[in-house]
């Protein structure tokens, strides 16, 4: 499928068009990617950080990202960077978490009591 052709219709408005296409990156340009993402995360730029490690798939990255989120209270924004990492483990934690947190409410909502 041709993109610029799909999208040409969109040329003269203000829209973002969210491809699933990934660029193709080779072996030198994912290193310094990765080295640059690295230098960001440790100076505290975690967007632009979270940024390169999504555009390499950098897995360790994203783990990373994963547990500032987590840190700061941004619990599905972890989970979100474990799955894409894979980090099935932490992920399954937080989805854990997450489920009960739905029970509860579910049961307060029922008027029962949480088992």
């Amino acid at each position: 499928m041709d993109n610029k052709k799909v999208f040409s219709r969109f040329e003269n408005q203000a829209v973002f068009v969210k491809t699933i296409a990934k660029p193709a990156v080779d072996a030198a340009q994912k290193a310094a990617l990765n080295r640059k993402g690295n230098v960001l995360f440790n100076s505290g730029d975690i967007e632009g950080a979270r940024r390169l490690f999504l555009t390499t798939g950098y897995s360790d990255g994203l783990v990373r990202i994963g547990d500032y989120y987590k840190s700061q209270g941004r619990s599905l924004d972890a989970l979100r960077m474990y799955w894409i990492a894979p980090d099935k483990t932490k992920a399954e934690k937080i989805i854990i978490d997450l489920s009960m947190l739905i029970k509860d409410f579910i049961h307060e909502e029922d008027g029962s009591q949480s088992e």
